[in-house]
């Protein structure tokens, strides 16, 4: 298989969304988290059908074996020119019953400081209701204001709904702290989380009243990817993610156009975020920057349905130019 790196281009590329799963062995008993990893094959199957041999051919061996290797991590990045990875600790605790997390955020943090120039404290806040409002407000203070992190994930489906009345005093404390807020958007992937606490459309609520929040959606509330771009045309602070949904580029292209088309058409270039939602396989990340790096919307959609043609300019801002604006971040130095 071939060597071949995919590095070379004028792209810098911040990926917000690279998961850290932790060693699994302590917590695979749950009841919950044995329930997760039988949904695991399902959601493969509507990530890789239809993938061109060509894609596969180009992989090597250890692209295709999951790892939870902060290492192997790099190496992807290196190959396939990701300049900078948020690393992502999974929690997960509705799968352990609220008892343990999967990797916890002091994990999340010694990764970061063994390789500060490539990956960046993103540090998981939830649950935020289940363990206390009060709480999570602390630990987000905390690491803003010790650590200097610039970057969260809330993942509503372990805790409650986005626009709960109760996480209103950690929405206002994380617009206080200027921080960039990533959401998981649309239906749970996986049980035992709950899909209706992340609708998009209750995001509706949260940015009317913290339009300061920089919020970025994730997965761009798919299936209800129409619901999230009305929000995020009437809010300004209200960004959209690709993450997990990039590989259609390769092998379900029209049904990426139509997902990035009407992004771009009703949100438009500047407020569109990539991102590959890594979680140890190699192939991910490989296919989320082949994907954005190839794909245009075919003429036929353009003319059918008005969305704009795919600009490099556009490929810019989605790899790294938007996320690194909200982050204050400097695009120029470059792996």
């Amino acid at each position: 298989m071939t060597t071949e790196t995919n590095a070379k281009d004028d792209f810098f590329k911040i990926d917000p969304e690279a998961h850290l799963i932790g060693n699994m062995e302590a917590v695979n008993h749950f009841p919950g988290v044995q329930m997760w990893w039988r949904a695991i094959e399902n959601i493969s199957r509507p990530m890789v059908t239809g993938m061109p041999d060509s894609f596969l051919l180009g992989l090597e061996e250890w692209e295709m074996l999951k790892s939870a290797d902060p290492q192997i991590l790099l190496r992807c990045m290196d190959k396939h020119g990701v300049d900078i990875a948020c690393l992502l600790p999974e929690s997960m605790m509705d799968t352990t019953g609220y008892t343990s997390r999967w990797c916890t955020n002091g994990e999340m943090a010694k990764v970061v400081e063994s390789n500060p120039d490539r990956f960046m404290y993103q540090p998981n806040i939830s649950p935020i209701k289940q363990r206390g409002v009060a709480n999570a407000v602390w630990e987000l203070n905390y690491w803003v204001k010790e650590r200097g992190a610039k970057i969260f994930k809330f993942y509503p489906p372990e805790d409650t709904y986005i626009n709960d009345p109760e996480l209103l005093p950690f929405y206002e404390k994380a617009q206080e702290l200027d921080i960039v807020l990533d959401i998981h958007t649309g239906f749970c992937w996986v049980p035992p989380g709950k899909s209706k606490y992340a609708l998009p459309i209750q995001l509706d609520d949260v940015a009317r009243d913290f339009p300061g929040l920089k919020i970025v959606a994730f997965h761009m509330g798919y299936p209800y990817c129409d619901d999230l771009n009305m929000v995020a045309m009437g809010h300004p602070n209200v960004y959209v993610c690709l993450s997990l949904l990039v590989p259609w580029a390769l092998c379900a292209p029209r049904k990426f156009a139509k997902i990035i088309g009407e992004a771009l058409r009703f949100v438009g270039p500047d407020k569109i975020i990539w991102g590959t939602d890594y979680a140890g396989f190699g192939f991910q990340m490989a296919a989320a920057v082949k994907g954005m790096k190839e794909f245009q919307i075919p003429q036929d959609m353009q003319q059918g349905y008005g969305y704009p043609a795919i600009t490099e300019d556009d490929r810019r801002k989605m790899f790294g130019g938007n996320l690194a604006r909200l982050m204050g971040m400097d695009t120029k130095r470059r792996i």
